[in-house]
Parts: structure tokens; C-alpha cells; sequence
């Protein structure tokens, strides 16, 4: 795709040196072949071979010529380009990194020539860092070696990664098409914008590390936790620990006041089970918002004895009760006073709410569960990043690694979602739900390849250099993607789903990366004080 091109070339020998001392210098930079073998015209078929025949003598057809055509059939490609052109030019990922660095630092390779390559590596090369750096190597866009890009995906802070996502994201929002709105939320619920918050272990890490090797079963990296948005169908704040067997809970204090500070308003967070506990009422009515939690066994609900339960029927005509009562013991100072809502599935498990909302006339049962239920929107994002964004393929092995590759693949999610919007509302009638992320993605992919194969990286970041306002953005993606309609994107609907069944559980065996680094790093400390 496009790898800004390098203004500064060193050109001594690498030498190691330690933080603070002066610029290592750095070995050249192959520089990129300014022409390509020419081949006989004989050899192309009769028609285009006819065709450069009849041109005078000695006239040649420059083939940057091709540009404007490719562009032309490419539109998918040219509004992704643009799109992230504008929201993630290097000016705006320098200052993104100094924003959220930390201690962190730039030497030769900057932030803005790092996300590249990682972009490039995940829509151009199925997830393969290897492939996308060994091709900037061979168009002379990698400033340093490509063990070097390993080592700073190793070490990019969390703060870095969660910044970088969250501002991202809060530009995309800034161009999504009027009145988009992926999930239709009750009406009783306007006055609130619904957040789902769930959590996510970044497993199949590879074993490259020398303390992995010997490690039986599986290894998972870190761990994140994220806001979702599903009337938008964006998530739109993360934390994240590098500890992948950390519990979900231990991320609430941080996630809920990043999400505050991204979404405006009264917010009525929706989360599973594993988040009801007695602290986490507390924490997510601050403000004035409110939630809607599915009870765990392990909470217990007190009726209220002098309030009688109401029964009624949900769009299915299962059978719905409602009570009030409290959650927690008498004696404990947690204790709150809660609506549960219970559904009744005939040969399937109950589903338990409870939520702060306690009038059952202006807040209906009906409509909570519906809201609830929007839950598995964000089931569906870290399906998506997993197996179409190639969260799958973890190209670096630390749990620093692994967190910036999935903010990264969220941030791509969410791109994409901007473009399917825009396609959605050139279709009169048609939802943005009913447009398959996934079938846009692999034309998108198509469209980039063609492009990256036909021209050098530096042409096509040339093409895009011109800084575009909100407005001119939004026209632009109007017009590209007016017209690249096909009954292709239309979601598939499965109309006789199979019943659900319970997955046996495996061995399970796994331990997360942060744990056996640690271990090695005090099992060497331990030893370097013995000796």
C-alpha cells in the first residue's frame, strides 16, 4: 500500500549504542529500481500488440499513463486510500505518537512508517509482517533491518496502542453518513446511547520467544476490553492488560472513564454476566448513566416483599417476570435495589437481568431485552478482526505485540464500517446491517493489490498527499462509493439455523506470555544476585 518515502538516508555501519548517547548510524537503503525490465511487445497478445504497433516510431507510452484508469476501476481501493489518507497521514500519527509515547522514542524508524508496514501486513499479506517488510525492503521503504520492526512491536506501549485506536476512531465518526444506524435501538432508550463493554484473550501466540519454547499447551498474549457502540456499529474505546488471563473486571475502572471521555450524553452500558458483581453498579452509574447486566448465579437477588412480580409475554410469546428486590446481603454497604428481569426460554437456559432502571412503564422489559441482545454485535467485531482481519495471524510474539495488533485490527474494523455505510445509503431502502463486511473486505483487498503491483509505493502515496477537509472527504467517498453496488454485499441470512450445541471442552492447557516472561526475568534476577 502506501509507505510515505524517507527523507533521511544514513550511511555508515550500524553500531550498538545505549539510550542517550548519540544517532547510531544506519547502512544504506536499496534504492528502489527506477525502471523494470522491458519486455518484447511480440510476446503480448495480437490485439495489444497491434495496438503498440500502430503508434509512430520512437513514441512511448509512459506508464504512470495507467494511473487515472487503475483508479477509475479501482474505487473501492481509492476510497480506502483516501480514507485513510485523511484520518492517518504521517503529520497526524507523529503527533498521535507523542501524544501517547510515554517513555517511548523514535531513532530511525518513525510511528508513522511503523503503522504502514503493520497495515500493509494485515489487508495486503493475510497477516504475514515478514511479507509486508521484506516488500518495503525490496521498494527501499524500510529505513532499518526488519528484526528492528519485530523489536518495536515488542515494545510499543499500551497507552500507544490504546491512543492510537481511540483517535482513529473518533475522526471515523466525524464521516459516517447521516443518520446511520446499524442496530435500530427502542425508542424508549433515545435518551441514551446504548454501550456494550466485553472482553477478549489474544490467543495463538507463537512460540518464537526462547522461554515459550518449552511450554506445553497453548500461550495467549494480552488482553483487552472494549466499548461498542452498536447504533453505530464502532467500537470506540479499549483498555488492556498484558496479562491474557487477567479477569475482565480488572479493566473496568479503566475502560469505563475512556469510553466516558469518547461518548457524549447519558450511557446505558450493557455487559454479561462475568461483569455482575456488587462493585461494578457503583462504577457504571457515576454520572448519571445506568446499566443493564445479565445476573450471575453467584449474585443473589432478594425480592422486595412488598412489591408484588409482574408477568407478560415477550414478541415470541415467552413468558417474561419481572420483580424488584436488592442484589447483595442485608449488611453489606453494596447492597442495591435493582428491576430483575427473567425470560423464560422452554428448553434452553434463562436469561437474568438486572438493571438501575426501574420503571417498567417507560422503560418496557421487552425493550431491555431487545438491548440486551444487541450484546452479540460485539461477538460479531472480535469474530471479524479474528478471521478477516487476521487477528488470527499474530505477527509478533510479546503481549505488547499482540495489543497493538488488535487496536490496529479494530481500527480497520471500524474503517471498514465507515465504507459499508457509504455503500448502504447509495442502495435506497437497504440497512447497513444487510451489507456483508466481509465480501466488501476482499474487493478492497483485490483492488490494493492490483494497485500495489502495478505502481511503487512512493507514486501512490503521491497521489494522496493532498489534505482534504471533513466535507470534501464525505463528497468524495459519496461519489467513489456511490456506484460500486452488487448484490455480492448483500449478508447472507441463514433461514434454517441448527440448533445450538454446547462444545466439549478440550485440555485446555494454556498460559499467557506475561507470566512465563516474568518468571524468566525474576528466575535471572535471582541468579545474577546468587552469583
Amino acid at each position: 500500500m502506501v509507505i510515505p518515502p524517507v527523507t533521511t538516508v544514513p550511511t555508515r555501519p550500524s553500531a550498538k549504542r545505549r539510550r542517550g548517547s548519540s544517532p547510531r548510524p544506519r547502512p544504506p537503503i536499496p534504492l528502489e529500481p527506477s525502471t523494470m525490465t522491458e519486455l518484447p511487445i511480440s510476446i503480448l497478445p495480437p490485439a495489444l500488440h497491434a495496438l503498440l504497433e500502430a503508434l509512430p516510431p520512437g513514441l512511448t507510452l509512459p506508464w504512470e499513463l495507467l494511473g487515472p484508469m487503475v483508479l477509475q476501476r479501482t474505487p473501492l481501493a481509492n476510497a480506502t486510500l483516501s480514507l485513510w489518507s485523511y484520518l492517518l497521514k504521517p503529520s497526524v500519527l507523529d503527533e498521535i505518537f507523542q501524544k501517547h509515547r510515554g517513555r517511548s522514542f523514535e531513532d530511525v524508524l518513525k510511528f508513522s512508517t511503523f503503522v504502514e508496514l503493520i497495515r500493509d501486513a494485515l489487508i495486503l499479506h493475510k497477516g504475514s509482517g515478514r511479507a509486508s517488510f521484506q516488500r518495503a525492503e525490496e521498494q527501499g521503504t524500510l529505513p532499518t533491518c526488519q528484526e528492528a520492526v519485530y523489536h518495536k512491536l515488542g515494545r510499543v506501549p499500551i497507552p500507544l496502542s490504546l491512543g492510537f485506536f481511540e483517535d482513529a476512531t473518533q475522526e471515523l465518526r466525524e464521516v459516517l453518513p447521516r443518520g446511520n444506524q446499524v442496530t435500530a435501538i427502542p425508542a424508549s432508550l433515545n435518551g441514551m446511547t446504548v454501550t456494550i463493554l466485553d472482553g477478549k484473550q489474544l490467543k495463538k501466540v507463537a512460540k518464537r520467544l526462547k522461554p515459550l519454547r518449552c511450554k506445553p499447551g497453548k500461550v495467549v498474549g494480552g488482553k483487552i476490553l472494549v466499548a461498542y457502540l452498536p447504533a453505530e456499529g464502532v467500537a470506540v474505546a479499549m483498555a488492556a492488560d498484558l496479562d491474557g488471563e487477567a479477569n475482565d473486571i480488572r479493566l473496568m475502572p479503566a475502560v469505563v472513564p475512556r469510553a466516558r471521555a469518547r461518548i457524549s450524553g447519558i450511557r446505558l452500558w450493557v455487559a454479561d454476566r462475568q461483569f455482575c458483581d456488587l462493585n461494578q453498579p457503583a462504577l457504571l452509574t457515576e454520572q448519571g448513566d445506568h446499566f443493564l447486566i445479565r445476573r450471575s448465579l453467584k449474585t443473589h437477588f432478594h425480592p422486595d416483599p412488598h412489591r408484588p412480580a409482574q408477568t407478560s409475554l415477550d414478541a415470541q410469546g415467552r413468558t417474561v417476570v419481572e420483580e424488584w428486590g436488592w442484589i447483595g446481603a442485608e449488611k453489606d454497604k453494596r447492597r442495591r435495589y435493582v428491576r430483575h428481569i427473567r425470560l423464560i426460554r422452554p428448553g434452553e437456559e434463562e436469561i437474568l437481568l438486572v438493571t438501575d432502571l426501574l420503571d417498567n412503564q417507560q422503560y418496557p422489559a421487552n425493550d431491555l431485552l431487545v438491548v440486551y441482545l444487541t450484546r452479540w454485535g460485539i461477538e460479531r467485531v472480535f469474530q471479524q478482526i479474528t478471521e478477516v482481519f487476521e487477528l488470527r495471524h499474530l505477527i509478533g510474539s510479546k503481549p505488547e505485540a499482540t495489543i497493538f495488533q488488535a487496536a490496529f485490527c479494530l481500527v480497520i474494523y471500524n474503517l471498514l464500517q465507515v465504507i459499508r455505510a457509504y455503500v448502504a445509503a447509495s442502495q435506497a431502502e437497504l440497512s447497513v446491517d444487510a451489507v456483508s463486511v466481509e465480501q466488501i473486505f476482499v474487493d478492497v483487498q483485490k483492488e490494493l493489490t492490483a494497485l500495489t503491483v502495478l505502481f511503487p509505493s512512493r507514486t501512490i502515496a503521491d497521489w494522496f498527499k493532498v489534505e482534504l477537509s471533513r466535507e470534501e472527504i464525505i463528497t468524495r467517498l459519496q461519489i467513489l462509493l456511490g456506484g460500486v453496488w452488487t448484490p455480492r454485499y448483500r449478508k447472507a441470512v441463514n433461514k434454517k439455523p441448527r440448533p445450538k450445541v454446547k462444545k466439549a471442552k478440550g485440555s485446555g492447557a494454556h498460559t499467557s506470555v506475561h507470566k512465563v516472561l516474568e518468571a524468566e526475568r525474576k528466575k535471572r534476577l535471582k541468579s545474577a544476585g546468587g552469583g
